[in-house]
């Protein structure tokens, strides 16, 4: 246990002398600052509306919703980038620089050096991307007075999520480049959240065959699942035409997942950081 936290705490100085949570963080900054002053305009709009509100059906609840849907796919985003960054060259690109062979010349097993900075990678990331929900949540409910039916489920989804795209990261990079993994990362990413989007469209054309799909590309890349059961559990206790009108979000509608889901996507990670390993253990360097 000892090795692979020294192996975490060195991954986590790697990336703090190449400054990656400084962009990181103005990136952050500059989404966050984005957000408030477009929750500000929405909010003061919906209230300036000379509409009543219709019967189960509340504006602040559906712009509140809405809103921080948006918020959840741009902090999934966001969280990716940073998972990605922080795996994306630690096999292949480490032996490229010479600094992988120092460590496996010490008393030190593959496994033990994949665990170590699989857990600084998921550690950093889970907690970012949980910290950015909350605090839309927060700017949410300072601007709109209106605050999700769930915090805690949408936030923790969020970083499973991102947890399987470090482990998706870190896997490639046992086998690609460093340019090779990231492109192929942010493609698989890409491909869930396009997944996702035919799901969308399936149910808006009454599509079985689309919905089918999406259904199946959606588990085979289960962080997009974990994505639209967050944006589930934000309205999990609103009904009526508000619960109706809230249920889309960009590149997949809000879908619960049930205890399978986690139950999946735990198991999606031990088969994907098994095949890591036994992958690493074939490599010479």
């Amino acid at each position: 246990m000892s090795s692979i936290r020294a192996i975490a705490v060195f991954a986590l100085r790697e990336s703090l002398r190449r400054r990656v949570f400084l962009i990181v963080a103005l990136l952050t900054l500059a989404f966050l600052l984005l957000y408030g002053l477009g929750c500000v305009q929405a909010f003061e709009a919906v209230q300036e509306a000379d509409f009543p509100d219709a019967p189960g059906l509340r504006r602040e609840a559906v712009a509140g919703a809405t809103l921080l849907g948006l918020a959840s796919f741009a902090t999934l985003f966001l969280g990716a980038i940073l998972a990605i960054f922080l795996t994306i060259g630690v096999v292949q690109g480490d032996a490229e620089r010479g600094l992988l062979q120092p460590l496996l010349v010490r008393p030190l097993s593959r496994v033990q050096v994949l665990l170590g900075r699989f857990a600084a990678a998921s550690v950093v990331s889970g907690c970012y991307v949980v910290a950015v929900f909350l605090a839309a949540a927060v700017i949410t409910y300072v601007t709109g007075d209106w605050w999700p039916d769930r915090t805690l489920e949408p936030a923790l989804s969020l970083a499973f999520a991102v947890t399987i795209i470090v482990a998706l990261s870190l896997a490639g990079s046992v086998l690609l480049s460093s340019t090779a993994n990231g492109i192929a990362t942010f493609m698989v990413f890409g491909s869930g959240l396009v997944a996702g989007l035919l799901g969308q469209i399936g149910e808006a054309l009454r599509s079985q065959t689309l919905d089918t799909v999406s259904l199946v590309a959606t588990w085979l890349l289960p962080f997009e699942a974990l994505y639209q059961a967050g944006l589930s559990a934000l309205t999990a206790d609103t009904t009526g035409f508000t619960q109706i009108a809230v249920n889309l979000g960009p590149f997949g509608g809000a879908e619960a997942g049930g205890p399978l889901l986690w139950l999946w996507s735990t198991l999606y990670l031990l088969l994907v950081g098994a095949g890591a390993a036994r992958a690493f253990a074939r490599r010479d360097f």
